[in-house]
């Protein structure tokens, strides 16, 4: 029997014994499914992934992985699953975590991951709220919201997860919606497949304390407008008709109609993920509706050498120069002396 033949997996072979126990109609059900769809077609083995958490409504997803996981405390997910990998570099892992937990307790450890390129894959779902304790307003939550913890509504400037990643030196980030498996699946294959920290910003749907804040631009009534899907070396069109598309106007991206103003599909921007200049992939991650379409698909996924790759090396080349092979020699190193 073929290596090929041992690893052939269904989206079944991915799900735990659990009771999941997610809110019905909770965005994260869609979310676990696409990851265990992506996980069966990457013909990697199961017990080469680890599903590491923090503290959240998202953060009981290993529980529902037939997979090994961590379910760690609040914030430090970013943590344990640098930990991990750095120590088991063959393992694919995958943290999932939420907006509160990842970019507000979390946060300090998240930018550093991201800087570090280690090559791991982080699924942070983007509620705009915190859920699992009842609806106070998070990092990512629209100034003005009125929640438990903002009565009269929030004073703050929202983080931008994209502009975040980015802005952290960040290889690879993408977006998209909880209940689009079929783009979700997609790239969380191509997540797994990039060597060095991927994020994926997930717009997902908290049914009790949140609904529906993700509709102005993912309701299947206006998606098509108001959104834009992105793929490596295709214009950058999008629309019902799909005649609507984006141009670089100066230093600023500019929405345009195909045919007004003698525009055509050749003056619309291309696509290019794998450039290593952030500008377009910031402006691109940035957009914000009604003056632009929201980004969906891989905005940046960029090669770059990883974290415990260098590790390795550093180690390899501190062992191959120094005089101390095992620990025999450390012992009897430097200043020693017998006692009788």
């Amino acid at each position: 029997m073929t290596n090929t033949q041992l690893i052939q997996y269904s989206l079944k072979d991915f799900k735990s014994d659990q009771e999941v126990r997610w809110c019905p109609g909770c965005g994260d059900h869609a979310v676990l499914s696409s990851v265990q769809k992506a996980l069966s077609e990457l013909g990697i083995p199961k017990e080469k992934f680890a599903f590491i958490s923090g503290i959240g409504c998202s953060s009981r997803f290993p529980y529902y992985m037939n997979t090994y996981g961590f379910h760690g405390i609040h914030g430090r997910a970013s943590a344990i699953a640098s930990g991990v990998k750095i120590a088991n570099p063959d393992l694919s892992v995958w943290q999932i975590t939420g907006d509160g937990d990842a970019l507000a307790i979390g946060g300090n450890h998240f930018i550093h991951t991201v800087r570090r390129n280690i090559d791991i894959n982080i699924i942070l779902f983007n509620n705009e709220i915190y859920g699992l304790t009842k609806g106070q307003y998070s990092p990512t939550s629209n100034k003005g919201l009125v929640t438990k913890t903002s009565p009269f509504g929030t004073l703050e400037e929202p983080f931008s997860v994209g502009e975040l990643v980015i802005g952290a030196k960040g290889k690879f980030f993408a977006r998209t919606v909880d209940t689009n498996v079929s783009l979700s699946t997609s790239i969380y294959i191509e997540a797994a497949k990039h060597k060095g920290t991927s994020v994926v910003e997930v717009l997902q749907n908290c049914v009790i304390f949140n609904n529906g804040i993700h509709d102005v631009v993912t309701d299947k009534e206006v998606r098509d407008d108001r959104t834009i899907i992105l793929k490596h070396g295709e214009p950058m069109n999008f629309g019902k008709d799909n005649r609507s598309g984006l141009i670089l106007d100066g230093f600023k991206i500019k929405v345009v109609r195909i045919g007004g103003n003698n525009i055509t599909e050749k003056d619309l921007l291309v696509h290019n993920a794998h450039e290593s200049n952030p500008g377009i992939h910031y402006m691109l991650a940035s957009m914000r509706y009604p003056e632009y379409p929201v980004a969906l698909g891989i905005i940046r996924a960029v090669p770059w050498p990883t974290y415990e790759t260098a590790v390795g090396a550093q180690i390899n080349d501190i062992q191959k120069n120094s005089e101390i092979k095992n620990m025999d020699d450390l012992l009897n190193s430097g200043s020693v002396w017998e006692v009788e």
